[in-house]
């Protein structure tokens, strides 16, 4: 069942060996991608897949489990869609559930209890279109147009652990943003910036 509330739920910065989590992680699984392996143990793991998302723009929380096993929850994800729409103007479009399973592991191997920080979830076209008038760092054809691609910050990991967890899946684009405080995160090809 979801949960919806205004305001963020996050817990005081901890002082966690993330680097060496994050080492740990990677040597376990380097010959094949995290994701993948994470996929595959889907399927035989009855549990639901949570995720838990706090907009920095509306102010709004959810807590959702979107899958158990194999199987996406079509009502999860239309509500998913819904809080990942475009804030500026109210559009819904449909988000990747594997941009869901990204942040699920993420959240696994930063050891987060807090939710993700949302800056920008699915994006229109007229909205792409304003802000690459706006900025040079705008895709034309971005993933946020098609929701497979999330714009995030965790308030009890640091930018660039997200940022070296995110690459260590190896599972899409990961973006580092430092200035603006954000990770983008697509389900693309295995690309960094």
């Amino acid at each position: 069942m979801p949960v919806l509330s205004n305001g963020p739920t996050t817990t005081p910065v901890t002082a966690t060996p993330m680097r060496r989590r994050l080492l740990r992680a990677a040597a376990g699984f380097a010959a094949t991608p995290m994701l993948v392996l994470a996929a595959r143990s889907y399927a035989n793991a009855p549990a639901p897949r949570t995720v838990s998302f706090y907009h920095t723009h509306t102010a709004e929380a959810l807590s959702i489990s979107y899958a158990e096993g194999d199987t996406y929850l079509p009502q999860a994800l239309a509500r998913v869609n819904w809080f990942l729409r475009d804030f500026r103007n109210g559009e819904v479009g449909a988000i990747d559930p594997q941009l869901l399973d990204q942040l699920h592991t993420l959240a696994a191997i930063t050891g987060t209890r807090s939710p993700y920080e949302v800056i920008s979830g699915y994006r229109s076209v007229a909205t792409n279109e304003a802000l690459r008038q706006r900025s040079g760092g705008v895709a034309a054809h971005s993933l946020h147009l098609d929701g497979r691609a999330i714009d995030v910050r965790l308030a009890d990991v640091s930018l660039s652990d997200l940022r070296d967890a995110s690459m260590s899946l190896r599972a899409g684009g990961v973006g580092y943003y430092p200035q603006s405080r954000f990770v983008h995160l697509d389900t693309g090809g295995v690309r960094r910036w």
